[in-house]
């Protein structure tokens, strides 16, 4: 893994170092994921637009452990949990 060290303008423009963005064409795409204070950028192939649906189910999911925390979920028997289901 390499590591550099780079500076956003006041035009919020982030300069990739040389040394890094060797196989990066001009124009091309980057997809920029946050996760609290961290930020991975990514080239944006079509492995990644399927990240971006991997991504959204793990924003959805991670959304119902904190409702969980939150004690919003609601116990209940298999049986019964059937039922509700059925009428989704």
């Amino acid at each position: 893994m390499d590591v550099a060290i780079t500076r956003m303008s006041s035009k919020g423009q982030v300069v990739i170092p040389a040394e890094m963005r060797g196989n990066i064409a001009e124009g091309e795409k980057l997809l920029i994921i946050q996760s609290g204070d961290d930020l991975l950028l990514k080239k944006a192939s079509k492995s990644a637009i399927n990240f971006k649906d991997d991504l959204a189910f793990a924003k959805k999911t991670e959304e119902a452990w904190k409702q969980y925390d939150r004690g919003e979920f609601k116990a209940m028997e298999f049986d019964d949990f059937l039922k509700e289901v059925k009428k989704w």
